[in-house]
């Protein structure tokens, strides 16, 4: 049961309510995370201006969706690896390439040196070393690259995080971040 409540539609601020019905208008639900992000209102408009915004990025939906993924594995966030799981089944991701994403690997090149910086960045709390660094860029990425990839951590990182304080309540098909590690 979750530690901080999910806001219900009938215990929603105007504010809360008017950004609920924007989310149910684009995927047909309202998220337990975007619940509980809901007790100020602000925290959640933040939150959805910042992914809108990154949508507008040079990363497409999938390689979006791949980070998440890394990063809720990294952070052992079930929520996230539930939710990110079943965006990216969406999107027509391999079953297979979803899990390897929760660990930080891709069978795509590109793909791969994005999410293993994704993954340095949380492992290092942002203090990457300059081999990390070459290595990125050694792999391809732009500094462009880069500063997007921080930004779709960090974007991350703030969901992983509020959903482990609050144990949010899990509203897809439980993707298990232990298992997908062993």
């Amino acid at each position: 049961m979750a530690r901080i409540t999910q806001v219900s539609d009938s215990a929603a601020t105007p504010e809360a309510n008017a950004l609920f019905s924007a989310i149910k208008s684009k995927i047909g639900m309202v998220p337990n995370l975007y619940r509980v992000a809901a007790n100020q209102p602000s925290v959640l408009a933040a939150m959805l201006g910042l992914n809108e915004t990154l949508a507008g990025g040079g990363f497409d939906a999938r390689t979006r969706e791949a980070i998440a993924l890394a990063v809720a594995g990294t952070n052992t966030c079930d929520y996230c690896a539930s939710a990110h799981s079943a965006i990216s089944a969406g999107l027509k991701v391999a079953p297979e390439a979803i899990k390897a994403h929760l660990a930080g690997r891709s069978e795509d090149p590109r793909t791969a040196a994005i999410l293993k910086l994704s993954v340095d960045i949380v492992t290092a709390k942002g203090m990457v070393s300059d081999t990390d660094l070459e290595a990125a860029r050694a792999a391809g990425l732009s500094e462009a690259d880069i500063v997007e990839t921080l930004a779709n951590v960090v974007a991350n990182i703030f969901t992983n995080y509020l959903n482990h304080v609050a144990e949010t309540d899990i509203d897809f098909p439980v993707v298990s971040t232990t298992q997908v590690a062993a």
